[in-house]
């Protein structure tokens, strides 16, 4: 078995020596070293290359999300921070999450031994998902390096037939010579064809089909591949093109637009949504007959940002989100969420009326669900039922109280997440009839698990690269 070596960095000598007493409890993580701030945590991690780092969060010196910037710069390891439940910790371990940490946990309390073990389940249970997460992806990168290589090989072959092609040999290397036998009064320089002479040679035929089908049907798979390469290209660039800041330069773009209309012969009809009045403005409360609900969990947060920084403000639909996450965290979530995106993105209120343009976050603690009150608008309810999948708020729990409104239109979509919550509702609602369903693919998952269980279950239409999901979603949409 597998020893992985893990530093622990935390600024208390006494949690220091709690955190590696949960870690060594599983026989397959080994402490090699500690540090007590972030300076010392980043220096440890170039000196020592760990497989997994556990940070907190609140430091002298250096913080932890300041240490996990630097350390993400240098090399990839997985990092897990170690969060406090105060206001600005919270904050950080948002921020922290969006610059690259593979996941967080709450700090053991040292007064209740019962939270202290639910933490080291829960700490271990991530450490061993970020270990499973880097051999599947070095498996893949080793598959796909032997599929290039093979590829390469049929394409030096092809391009070696094409550029030599063998003339018509008998065994023995003499070039057969097609004489027509001669024809009876054949003249020459009559204008006719001299038959006793023998056919000029026919020009090279280029490969075609029809002559090479069998080495066409070997190269298929290269041009396939060859497409395939070029449109990850295409997302790579995409995905590293510097994006602009946040709404004020949106906002300029679309003054521009509005400018550009007014100014013209004919003026567009659709002006007045250029510029929502407010931020989520939606009409009416409950004015919508179109829906999207989005589930997610480890990498959820920073999959969440790109998602919703691509989404309009004019978005003609209400977002549910279930993110798995503790208590108050939602709440820092959301509130982080909401300087990036167009959407009026909130943490969900018992009783709060869904509108169009405006994004809810599941609560910690609280399954949410879609209720239509007697009037015929559509409410947010909350509930504190068994966990669902091992998860309060569960995604299969959200998705399932969708199942009864055929009369919306509901978008879903899946991303990264470990387990399977979210697949088996997505499945129900599927062969219900809703055919609009997302996941994330796992090119670009921190944790290939929610969207591959809903793939397995032949429920997903458009699996897609991340940056992909919200430019689709919104077509979909709309």
């Amino acid at each position: 078995m597998a020893v992985y070596q893990v530093l622990v960095v935390d600024d208390s000598a006494f949690m220091r020596k709690i955190v590696s007493d949960l870690i060594e409890a599983d026989s397959e993580f080994k402490v090699t070293a500690t540090a007590s701030n972030g300076k010392e945590a980043i220096q440890k991690a170039i000196d020592l290359k760990p497989d997994v780092i556990t940070m907190d969060v609140e430091m002298p010196e250096m913080n932890g999300l300041d240490a996990l910037k630097s350390i993400m710069k240098q090399s990839f390891v997985p990092v897990i921070m170690l969060s406090g439940i105060n206001e600005q910790g919270m904050k950080e371990t948002i921020m922290a999450l969006e610059a690259g940490a593979f996941d967080f946990i709450r700090k053991p309390s040292i007064v209740h031994d019962q939270d202290i073990a639910q933490v080291g389940k829960a700490l271990v249970e991530r450490m061993r998902a970020a270990m499973d997460e880097i051999k599947r992806k070095a498996d893949r990168e080793a598959s796909m390096k032997k599929r290039d290589e093979a590829q390469s090989k049929l394409l030096q072959q092809s391009q070696r037939v094409q550029v030599d092609p063998p003339p018509l040999q008998d065994r023995k290397g003499a070039l057969k010579k097609k004489i027509e036998p001669a024809q009876p009064g054949a003249r020459f320089g009559s204008g006719q064809t001299d038959s006793l002479r023998a056919k000029p040679k026919q020009p090279t035929v280029p490969l075609t089909k029809q002559n090479t089908g069998h080495l066409d049907k070997k190269l298929e798979p290269l041009r396939d591949s060859n497409r395939a390469s070029n449109a990850s290209t295409d997302r790579i660039a995409k995905a590293n093109k510097p994006t602009q800041s946040p709404k004020e330069n949106r906002l300029s773009s679309r003054l521009a637009e509005q400018e550009t209309a007014a100014a013209s012969a004919e003026p567009s009809k659709d002006i007045a949504k250029v510029i929502p009045s407010h931020k989520g403005a939606g009409g009416p409360e409950g004015s919508f007959n179109k829906l999207v609900a989005i589930g997610c969990s480890t990498g959820g947060p920073r999959a969440l940002k790109t998602l919703l920084e691509q989404l309009p403000g004019d978005l003609p639909a209400p977002v549910i989100i279930v993110q798995h996450m503790p208590p108050n965290f939602t709440r820092s979530l959301a509130q982080r969420l909401n300087t990036f995106s167009e959407l009026h993105v909130v943490e969900a209120e018992e009783g709060m009326v869904l509108r169009k343009g405006t994004a809810y976050i599941a609560p910690g603690g609280f399954h949410v669900k879609v209720n239509k009150t007697a009037d015929g608008r559509f409410t947010i309810k909350l509930t504190e039922e068994e966990p669902v999948n091992g998860h309060r708020p569960s995604v299969d729990t959200m998705f399932e109280s969708l199942l009864p409104y055929t009369s919306l239109q509901r978008h879903l979509v899946l991303l990264t997440g470990m387990g399977s919550d979210g697949a088996r509702m997505m499945k129900k609602l599927y062969e219900a009839g809703v055919t609009s369903t997302f996941a994330e693919n796992e090119e670009t998952c921190v944790v290939y698990g929610m969207p591959r269980s809903a793939v397995e279950l032949q429920c997903v239409r458009h699996l897609l690269p991340l940056q992909e999901i919200a430019p689709k979603l919104v077509q979909a949409v709309k």
